[in-house]
């Protein structure tokens, strides 16, 4: 099994990526989307942070307040650390677990942290989708309409672009049109299923 880590800093075009790629039948394996899971209703995930902060954390509805738990953690060090040791272990299963039961010709991993919460240790090479800190940032503000500083402070709590372009073992450009990026990444596809049967 051929997995390839698909990363890149916020606002930077992974998920645009990841979508050509599923569109050409590949398995996305998205960390994103599994790293809900533990945090949901009845999950462990959610009934430790539950524990930890009190039911001001969730909404009415019984759900985790996402926003009250970011102001928490991007605040004080500590407290992310804590909830990473609780999540992440609990994150990895989903994700191998997912990996394992892939039958595409090879399969992506897609995460925003693939390097800082070490799923890279999953992936036999990685793909860095790539843009500028200031690309990524009017990108981002005009995706989720946020202020700029909380894209900066987003973009500071990952790792820095030079230490992810230094792992990058493929790196993708993506600072022009939708259209270039999903040529860019179709090309890239062809290269790896050529080398994969060879």
């Amino acid at each position: 099994m051929f997995v390839l880590g698909v990363t890149g800093g916020i606002g930077s075009g992974k998920s645009a990526a990841t979508e050509v790629l599923a569109s050409l039948g590949i398995k996305v394996v998205d960390a994103d989307v599994l790293s809900r899971i533990p945090v949901q209703k009845k999950e462990k995930g959610l009934l430790e942070i539950e524990k930890r902060y009190g039911s001001d954390i969730l909404l009415s509805s019984g759900e985790l307040d996402r926003k009250k738990l970011r102001e928490i953690i991007f605040q004080d060090e500590k407290e992310k650390d804590w909830l990473e040791s609780l999540l992440h272990p609990l994150i990895a299963e989903l994700i191998k677990a997912e990996i394992n039961s892939s039958s595409s010709i090879y399969t992506i991993l897609a995460s925003p942290l693939l390097f800082e919460t070490k799923q890279s240790d999953y992936c036999n090479e990685v793909l860095v989708i790539d843009a500028s800190e200031e690309i990524q940032i009017l990108r981002t503000i005009k995706r989720d309409e946020v202020p700029e500083e909380q894209v900066k402070t987003i973009i500071l709590s990952q790792i820095n672009r030079s230490e992810r372009l230094r792992l990058a073992t493929h790196v993708i450009k993506n600072e022009s049109t939708l259209d270039d990026l999903q040529n860019a990444v179709t090309e890239f596809h062809q290269k790896i299923i050529n080398t994969l049967k060879n």
